[in-house]
């Protein structure tokens, strides 16, 4: 079925958006329409000061409204430990445990030579730059566990290691509250890989 010119744009739009498919993006904008002009302007002034009052912290690359985020600008936490994390977002499931007091460096991706994300296209260098200023004992790669990340993880040690830091990676393995039953072999060895005393 066609739709009026405006609602196949709004559609098309909202389908580029990760985890919607063409029956959420058409529920969306159905949605939308039934609502008030007020509620839809109020959701594109959004999206628009998203776009103009963000950017990124210039000490490790998170989003923020200022120039340094609240983390970086935070007293209470350690300039002695990094933890390097793929995307922004990847910041909220670290925090979630309440256990790190140290500072982040995001790298806004992971390398994937096949969707053309090499090393210059990650941001690398200002953590180098961190590193080398001196203060920082231990680095945590807190890449994904998929082949993207496990090749940047394997990356950043290989450049990280030489400027005399620590080096460790987040352990993988079984969730917790699930059954062995269900682990595949891959998710079975980094757990044993990943053991600890007990």
């Amino acid at each position: 079925m066609d739709h009026p010119a405006p609602l196949t744009r709004l559609i098309d739009e909202l389908r580029r958006l990760p985890g919607i498919g063409p029956k959420s993006a058409q529920r969306i904008a159905f949605h939308l329409l039934k609502g008030s002009k007020e509620d839809a302007l109020r959701l594109s002034a959004a999206v628009g000061e998203l776009l103009e009052a963000l950017r990124t912290c210039s000490i490790c690359n998170a989003i923020t409204d200022r120039e340094v985020c609240a983390t970086c600008s935070d007293p209470a936490r350690s300039d002695r430990i990094i933890c390097v994390v793929e995307e922004p977002h990847n910041l909220v499931a670290v925090e979630r445990t309440r256990d790190f007091k140290g500072r982040y460096h995001v790298l806004h991706g992971a390398l994937s030579p096949l969707q053309g994300v090499g090393p210059d296209e990650l941001k690398v260098q200002g953590l180098l730059e961190r590193v080398r200023s001196g203060g920082v004992d231990e680095i945590i790669l807190a890449t994904s566990p998929t082949v993207e990340g496990e090749a940047t993880a394997v990356y950043l040690s290989r450049l990280l290691k030489p400027l005399g830091v620590k080096v460790t990676r987040i352990a993988m393995g079984i969730p917790v509250g699930s059954d062995l039953e269900w682990a595949d072999e891959v998710t079975m060895a980094k757990a044993l890989e990943g053991r600890r005393e007990y």
